[in-house]
């Protein structure tokens, strides 16, 4: 081949190869990583992304070179020379390929090693889905909570259970995701490298109400994590009912479906916890036994207006005695002042 020909393949694939990875590098394709599992993910991704640019640039120089220089005259009806295939060439394009894709699978074996290994110190937070909730527990501070709250730089050990159908526990920015599946518990670690909130999301179809089923993953410094924790468990299980129903109410996100004044709650997926007195008139019962009922079996009396199998039915289960007293109490007490 020619000098000549060897700098117009070069050229053309520099400015393939250039158009292509502007395309990559300009336009905002990921979230930004927000965790070291994400990090390594990403780094495959570009990994990949690299080796399809070099080919896609190879491969556009090769055919645009040759629709120019070997195109036949418009008056040229005939038959191409027979041409014996080149062994070193077909050995080139099969040795090639299985080395690129060699290197991404180790790649990619290396990164998922790394993301599954377990380290020292690891934080365990049990994730319970349901429909249409999410639910964050802290074994070791006995505290249960709506919002996923971790620490900046620790690795924490996410253990998932599912209630009742298959959900998906997904975090763009931490760049995993793991299916909840009934009577089987999955694991997701992860360590979060970037302060933030970051949506937490479920990505399987799993109801009437799936597309509520959205929480938020807050990164947060060690020290104000720590701190938050110490708080929360003691707020969460005081002997003050007014002090731990609303906390309990902060904490299970009762605020994204329900309005209520006491708590600065403007959520309109719900009733208006504002009118549990009238609610509770409608339905025939005392009001802390409509409240209790309410909260425990939320399907056994429904305000007229709003759908059936909206709120979690695992309250009574996920909620410790003393927190459920808590929570009528201080929905009771909130809807009478309001």
């Amino acid at each position: 081949m020619r000098r000549g020909s060897i700098l117009t393949l070069l050229g053309i694939g520099v400015i393939a190869g250039g158009l292509a990875a502007a395309v990559a590098l300009l336009l905002p394709w990921l979230p930004t990583p927000a965790s070291r599992e994400a990090g390594r993910i990403d780094f495959v991704f570009w990994f990949v992304v690299a080796i399809c640019i070099a080919i896609f640039a190879v491969v556009v120089a090769v055919l645009l070179y040759s629709v120019v220089r070997f195109r036949a005259a418009p008056d040229d009806l005939s038959d191409g020379p027979p041409i014996h295939g080149h062994t070193g060439l077909e050995i080139a394009w099969t040795l090639v390929p299985t080395v690129l894709v060699t290197a991404i699978g180790i790649v990619s074996a290396v990164v998922l090693a790394q993301n599954d290994a377990q380290g020292k110190d690891v934080l365990n937070v049990e994730v319970t889905a349901q429909q249409f909730a999410w639910s964050f527990t802290y074994p070791g501070a006995k505290l249960t909570t709506a919002t996923l709250r971790l620490p900046k730089g620790r690795q924490v050990l996410l253990t998932l259970h599912s209630k009742d159908v298959i959900h998906s526990f997904w975090v763009p920015e931490f760049g995993q995701k793991q299916d909840t599946v009934p009577g089987l518990t999955t694991t997701l670690p992860i360590t979060p490298d970037r302060l933030g909130t970051f949506p937490v999301i479920c990505t399987e179809l799993c109801g009437l109400g799936h597309a509520l089923m959205r929480s938020e993953a807050i990164v947060m410094q060690p020290a104000a994590f720590d701190s938050w924790l110490r708080k929360q468990s003691g707020a969460a299980n005081s002997a003050n009912a007014s002090v731990s129903g609303a906390t309990v109410f902060q904490d299970n996100a009762c605020g994204s479906c329900h309005t209520l004044k006491a708590a600065g709650a403007t959520g309109t997926t719900g009733p208006d916890l504002d009118k549990l007195p009238t609610f509770a008139q409608q339905a025939g019962k005392p009001l802390a036994a409509f409240v209790r009922q309410s909260i425990v079996d939320p399907n056994a009396y429904v305000q007229p207006g709003y759908p059936q199998n909206v709120m979690p039915q695992t309250f009574g289960s996920s909620l410790s005695k003393q927190q459920l007293d808590g929570l009528v109490s201080y929905l009771v007490d909130s809807s009478q002042k309001g």
